[in-house]
């Protein structure tokens, strides 16, 4: 019995040796770069190690007994598994696993004589009907999207969804945002499920976060999305959900440590406030969601689109009405300033709210239409009406899916930075948008002449000193515009 013990210690000290060298040897072959001394290395296929001094991202000098050692910021995370070297460049790929996008999963009908629903299981994960493909080619079934910030943040992340439907036929999509982000989604059709979780709380309940890491486990998600900046804490978050792939934004300085090994694509924004990148401030995680696969080219990215239902817009036709507005015969004014939180302000552009006596006096350059006063606020309707008038139109809408109502059935916008601008551009209604700044105007509305809009910003920066004249003389432009529409 001694004789067999001491030689299985030798076998498994053996096995042991083997893999340690195996390791090592693999880690040798990542990390070649750092424990080499030759100058020969080419330094175009690298860049600056990010980790020394993320906020500092130009060339420093270095001592010259050191080579320049840069590192690809785009290379795959040897940490995530040091084994995998890529794909292998002699592997053939038959037609079931390379072209072509993914095809929607058979599925045979639900029994509605049986009593327990056995046949309704998720999609793409019952074993007799889900391919091999689903894996290989990395095909997406369900995503979940977790969407940072109000209103402005939220919508302008639909055309994301749009291309995510379309790179993926058949996927389908939930959101995870904020109370006030929730709301958008019922003008949003490609969305299944939409969660209220707030993803900036940086102190949730406990009780409240371990439901809702419970709750994406249970959906079986393929791929999660997140627009947080994360660090450690919100990966770990995204990890346990246990999606095939976790891809975010990080955190563009020292807290985004650790985050890189929970997640499988990580994107570094420009600056910690990613709403400062206005209307395509996505574009990062864009170009990744549609890059080509093989035969499958290249996604572009649509534009805004919204859709009504008739029951929201019966609501909204009724409330309208009843302000003494007619459909087609009215211009929608948004911007109103206000403590509220239903301003739909974006946290780009804080300063995107006008006082009601500005909007009085661009109010009187309005000809032949009726002009509809929003108001985030019941509090608001007495300083409207003693400013504007006894006799004005005013109504009181804190919905996005109520605000696009009534812009559908106007015949234009005049508004700040706020949501009313994006959505009269989804509509297709010409837009009169007033900005504090000519840079916040160029960004949140690119390419204003191809979506109607035009453009007004003040040249002190601030949006209380903007030209009302100047606002005054678009609007009768505005007023041409509208005689032929």
């Amino acid at each position: 019995g001694t004789y067999f013990n001491q030689k299985k210690k030798k076998e498994g000290t053996c096995v042991t040796q083997l893999w340690l060298q195996l390791i090592c040897y693999q880690i040798q072959n990542h990390f070649s770069p750092f424990l080499t001394n030759s100058p020969t290395i080419p330094s175009t296929h690298f860049t600056q190690l990010s980790f020394l001094n993320p906020l500092d991202h130009q060339h420093q000098p270095h001592s010259s007994g050191r080579p320049n050692v840069k590192l690809n910021i785009k290379k795959k995370n040897p940490w995530l598994d040091p084994f995998d070297d890529g794909e292998d460049p002699e592997m053939e790929y038959g037609s079931l696993f390379a072209d072509g996008k993914q095809e929607e999963d058979p599925r045979p009908p639900d029994n509605p004589d049986n009593p327990y629903g056995f046949l309704k299981f998720p999609k793409g994960y019952n074993v007799e009907i889900a391919s091999l493909a689903l894996k290989v080619r990395g095909d997406v079934r369900r995503c979940c999207c977790v969407i940072s910030g109000g209103v402005y943040e939220n919508l302008l992340f639909f055309p994301a969804i749009q291309l995510i439907k379309d790179r993926y036929p058949g996927v389908q999509i939930d959101i995870l945002a904020s109370a006030r982000g929730k709301q958008v989604y019922e003008l949003n059709k490609n969305v299944r499920w939409a969660n209220v979780y707030d993803p900036d709380d940086e102190f949730p309940e406990p009780a409240e976060y371990t439901d809702m890491i419970g709750v994406l486990q249970g959906r079986y998600y393929d791929m999660i999305l997140s627009t947080k900046l994360a660090g450690l804490g919100h990966a770990a978050f995204l990890f346990m959900t246990t999606a095939r792939d976790r891809v975010s934004y990080i955190y563009p300085n020292v807290n985004a440590a650790g985050a890189g090994l929970l997640l499988s694509e990580t994107f570094t924004p420009d600056s910690l406030n990613l709403s400062d990148g206005g209307y395509n401030m996505y574009h990062q995680m864009v170009d990744w969601l549609g890059r080509p696969f093989r035969s499958v080219p290249r996604q572009l990215l649509p534009p805004l689109k919204i859709s009504l239902s008739r029951k929201l817009k019966d609501f909204v036709e009724a409330k309208y009405k009843k302000a003494g507005a007619e459909k087609g015969k009215y211009v929608v004014i948004h911007g109103i300033k206000s403590d509220s939180e239903a301003s739909m302000q974006s946290r780009g552009d804080p300063d995107s709210l006008l006082p009601i006596e500005l909007w009085g006096e661009i109010s009187e350059a309005i000809r032949g239409v009726r002009p509809v006063f929003v108001i985030p606020h019941e509090k608001e309707r007495e300083n409207v009406e003693e400013v504007i008038g006894e006799d004005t139109s005013i109504v009181f809408i804190t919905t996005p899916g109520q605000l696009a109502a009534l812009i559908n059935d106007s015949i234009g916008v005049i508004a700040t930075n706020t949501a009313a601008i994006q959505l009269a551009n989804a509509r297709q209604k010409p837009s009169i948008a007033l900005f504090c700044s000519a840079e916040k105007a160029n960004i949140f509305v690119p390419n204003p002449e191809e979506k109607r809009c035009t453009s007004i910003s003040s040249k002190t920066g601030k949006l209380v000193d903007i030209d009302v004249d100047a606002v005054k003389n678009a609007v009768q432009y505005f007023n041409v515009a509208l005689a032929f529409a």
